[in-house]
């Protein structure tokens, strides 16, 4: 099983995107998934955690995830000390920031990722949700779905005009983390 954790805040999309990924692998991929959120109080702007697990078997396990094998922050000021605990060493780190060499040090056990969602989604959205931005990412960076599938997940789940321009979120950020 693949245990995926998503770091943001109210009103980022962070649950929606581990909703997003859970429906690429189960509907559009042959894999079964979970995916989940936990959060304190509900505003905008609070921390949010969200969850995602993947396999290729049923699972029966809705604990929250211990043992992350990707991490996605979608915002950086919600790397903290401790942030660590509950990642696997060598997983996956994926962080939406300009600066990823900034982290090199703090969390030199992990694969560290970096991508500026924010600028895709101004480009793209005209507002700093970053949530398929960081989601496309992820899918390249993972392979834990393939990019048609991730593309397909938005259109079962989103409008067709919110679809469009957040397929062209994914599409951009398979290529900018291809390159």
């Amino acid at each position: 099983m693949k245990e995926i954790r998503w770091h943001g805040r109210g009103g980022q999309g962070g649950f929606t995107a581990s909703r997003l990924l859970g429906i690429a692998a189960s509907v559009h991929g042959e894999k079964h998934a979970l995916a989940f959120p936990s959060f304190g109080p509900e505003r905008r702007g609070a921390p949010v955690l969200a969850f995602t697990k993947i396999d290729d078997t049923k699972i029966h396990d809705r604990s929250e995830v211990q043992e992350s094998d990707y991490v996605v922050v979608m915002d950086e000021t919600l790397i903290v000390p401790g942030f660590e605990k509950g990642i696997k060493p060598g997983a996956c780190i994926l962080i939406n920031t300009q600066k990823i060499d900034s982290y090199s040090e703090q969390l030199k056990d992990f694969d560290l990722q970096g991508i500026d969602a924010t600028s895709l989604a101004m480009e793209i959205l005209g507002r700093p949700i970053t949530n398929t931005a960081m989601y496309g990412a992820l899918a390249a960076v993972s392979g834990l779905v393939s990019k048609e599938a991730a593309i397909a997940s938005i259109h079962t789940e989103m409008k067709p005009k919110l679809a469009a321009l957040n397929e062209k979120i994914v599409e951009k950020a398979f290529e900018l983390m291809n390159n």
